[in-house]
């Protein structure tokens, strides 16, 4: 693992590059006073990063640019801004930086961002993936579901959306909007939830939907999502978020709107 520390005094810079090292004696470790040092290793040495630590007050180019050019070049870096001002936090994770450490730095704090960072994402065995951000999409161990009708994976998209119980007339205002023919809505809502429920008992998932009489929900039991991980205030889940959300359903701009506030919120607290 290659790992760039940048400050731009001395003591601190030396540090950081401690504090790494006492977090993990393995890592390949490049030192570096200003960004645009760091930068050129990347664009003229070829050197890629696997994580930055920065400080964000550097002569020249600052760290938040420095995080631009660097997703900008190599997307797959993670950055940890390491500083004395907390102002920053906002602007910082508005780039989708991977971590944030206030000084004085210690090298617990370092082994904790490091096990944050280097710890992948493991999906939950025996539940359904749900990716909300970006375009809507939904796997079982890893390969994506496919239903015998285009609008049941809508249907599934908009109870996951909404996380709770939903009355026929609900789904039928977002599915088919403006159609005033409740009993043609009511007869291809059932072919839909056919469809879904004969597709989910194939890979041997029985109990995700919920019905009640005339309501619709599901158990989110049942499901691995980022949306909902987002709002128990995962933090990679956070990082996720790009500004898009079921980008495919124009349903789902309200909610849109929530998460992008809910997003912020985050932002201020950290």
């Amino acid at each position: 693992m290659i790992i760039f520390a940048i400050d731009d005094e001395t003591a601190i810079l030396s540090e950081l590059h401690h504090s790494i090292e006492e977090a993990r004696p393995e890592v390949e470790i490049h030192d570096f006073r200003f960004a645009a040092e760091a930068l050129k290793a990347i664009t003229e040495s070829g050197i890629i990063p696997d994580i930055v630590f920065s400080d964000i007050e550097l002569p020249g180019m600052n760290g938040l640019e420095l995080a631009v050019r660097i997703k900008q070049t190599a997307s797959m870096t993670k950055i940890v801004f390491v500083t004395g001002y907390s102002q920053y936090a906002v602007e910082a994770y508005q780039q989708h930086i991977n971590g944030y450490v206030l000084k004085p730095i210690d090298a617990e704090q370092i082994r904790q961002e490091l096990d944050y960072l280097t710890e992948p994402y493991r999906q939950v065995p025996g539940k359904l993936q749900v990716r909300c951000f970006g375009y809507f999409e939904i796997f079982w161990n890893g390969k994506p579901v496919s239903f015998g009708r285009k609008q049941t994976k809508e249907l599934l998209a908009f109870l996951i959306d909404r996380n709770s119980i939903c009355t026929s007339e609900e789904i039928s205002d977002a599915l088919w909007e403006g159609d005033t023919d409740i009993r043609a809505c009511k007869t291809r809502l059932r072919s839909l939830l056919h469809d879904l429920k004969q597709t989910l008992a194939a890979i041997g998932v029985n109990n995700l939907v919920i019905r009640r009489r005339d309501t619709i929900g599901i158990d989110a039991t049942c499901l691995d999502c980022d949306y909902y991980r987002f709002l128990r205030g995962d933090i990679q889940a956070i990082n996720a978020f790009h500004g898009e959300y079921m980008k495919q359903y124009s349903w789902a701009e309200s909610t849109l709107g929530n998460i992008a506030l809910e997003s912020n919120r985050f932002s201020l607290r950290r």
